[in-house]
């Protein structure tokens, strides 16, 4: 049995953001070698999430695909966004002094709980069959990463691991 580690960054913007990872993750797997085994893409970030969902070729003006969303909508509904200190518990003010002086950020970094909500709710990493050296992906399955994060822009890694058999 083998295995193949490798990872590449995204860009994120200041509001929720989905990048369409599907053909990095195959090119993933021809690196790899591997014709049988599990494909994983996992997100390290707590603000962000890697899911499979259809496509949707239909864009909002941001170019969020519609599916994508409608999703984002319906969360938006069970975590609202964090729009001020003190809407949800977390942050609380010891989070805000260490953030602060272990790791200069500035306190209206950590207005992102709800960020951090949805990533736990959908999860930060999906693993996929890889068959004859293929994703399991069925007919119109998508890899997408998404980050909720919207109170700063950085660079986001996606990490990329192929189990398997030669």
């Amino acid at each position: 049995m083998s295995c193949y580690h490798t990872n590449f960054t995204i860009q994120s913007d200041t509001r929720p953001t989905f990048d369409d990872v599907t053909d990095r993750a195959v090119a993933a797997i021809a690196e790899s070698g591997i014709k049988n085994g599990v494909l994983m893409v996992y997100s390290q970030h707590t603000t962000c999430t890697v899911l499979i969902q259809e496509q949707s070729d239909d864009v909002n003006y941001y170019g969020t695909q519609l599916i994508l969303q409608d999703m984002m909508n319906g969360l938006s509904d069970i975590f609202p966004t964090c729009e001020t200190e003190g809407q949800y518990l977390h942050p609380g003010p010891l989070h805000i002094e260490i953030a602060g002086r272990e790791r200069d950020e500035e306190a209206s970094w950590s207005l992102n709980t709800d960020a951090h909500l949805r990533s736990v709710m959908l999860g930060r990493s999906v693993t996929v069959p890889v068959v004859d050296g293929e994703p399991m992906l069925g007919e119109f399955g998508r890899i997408y990463f998404g980050d909720f994060d919207q109170v700063r822009a950085r660079e986001r890694t996606v990490r990329v691991t192929v189990l398997g058999d030669k």
